[in-house]
């Protein structure tokens, strides 16, 4: 009988969970892009960032007239829930049905940490739990249907916002730091995607400075990479200053944004470590190759050399 009861409970949980998935939110130790805080900054509170509501549901069109199509091409609907009036400091990602849910809300659109860039970024990693591939946040029943924290934030740096920079050309106004600038030219010389570079750094460095405000940590710097190495790839978010390594690696990685990730395998799309290409691959301060074959090896001092 005990027995019984105990297939119909997982039997439930299994149906609830295939219902209503959530990314960012269900089966993390934290919640949210960012974890879960009690921040909240309402719509009448000025904010010096200058990304007004206007500018909040332009972002958002652009992306969606993005990545609609691409998702109908998979079988969703992309439904972006406006949330401007939120207060909300955070965003997430939630499948239910054939919808493919992004909440973005103007509680963090109006921190004075995000820039537009910023925030467009923010879309785009939550864009990236639908679409990103592998690794996946996995659970008791396998792999979920969402990319984890580190490859939507590798997704939403590599492909997505460079898809947006590349149809939405701006210049970057902002002082750019000397190692962003070199490291950009290196991979992509002094061509519009060399600028693409630039503007993705940048717009990796404003998410991770309030990753790092919200955790209440010292700002991470472009010169100043985490080196640390896990033994397992981490589903979870990453400290800010990984979170800024994996967006600048993204931005660096040659591997055009026509090429897709994929739910079988983690190289293709990617720059990737097992095979010895570690400028613009995902850091191993979250992620753990699947295979790393000889002759390379990546102790931290090797990887630091290799990307830094």
């Amino acid at each position: 009988m005990l027995v019984k009861s105990f297939k119909v409970i997982v039997t439930l949980l299994f149906l609830s969970s295939s219902l209503t998935s959530y990314a960012c939110l269900e089966g993390l130790e934290n919640e949210g892009i960012v974890p879960k805080n009690n921040l909240k900054i309402y719509a009448n509170q000025k904010s010096s960032n200058g990304l007004t509501e206007q500018i909040f549901n332009k972002i958002i069109d652009d992306l969606s007239a993005i990545y609609a199509p691409v998702i109908a091409e998979r079988g969703g609907k992309l439904k972006v829930m406006r949330k401007w009036t939120d207060p909300t400091v955070n965003a997430s990602a939630i499948q239910k049905g054939g919808n493919w849910v992004v909440n973005m809300y103007g509680g963090l659109a109006r921190h004075d940490a995000v820039t537009p860039d910023a925030f467009a970024l923010v879309m785009c990693h939550e864009l990236g739990h639908h679409l990103g591939g592998l690794p996946k946040v996995k659970s008791f029943f396998g792999s979920r249907w969402a990319s984890n924290e580190g490859q939507s934030d590798y997704f939403a740096s590599s492909k997505c916002i460079r898809k947006y920079f590349d149809a939405h050309p701006v210049e970057v106004t902002a002082t750019v730091p000397a190692k962003v600038l070199d490291k950009c030219a290196s991979v992509w010389g002094q061509s519009d995607d060399y600028k693409i570079c630039v503007r993705g750094a940048m717009a990796g460095s404003s998410l991770a400075n309030l990753l790092a405000i919200l955790g209440s940590k010292p700002l991470p710097k472009f010169d100043t990479p985490d080196i640390s190495v896990v033994t397992a790839t981490n589903d979870a978010h990453p400290a800010a200053q990984c979170r800024l390594d994996t967006y600048f690696q993204g931005s660096l990685c040659s591997v055009l944004d026509t090429v897709d990730f994929n739910n079988k395998e983690e190289k293709t799309g990617s720059c990737y470590v097992a095979t010895g290409v570690s400028l613009g691959s995902r850091p191993l301060c979250w992620y753990k190759a699947a295979k790393i074959k000889s002759p390379w090896s990546f102790d931290r001092a090797t990887l630091a050399a290799a990307q830094n």
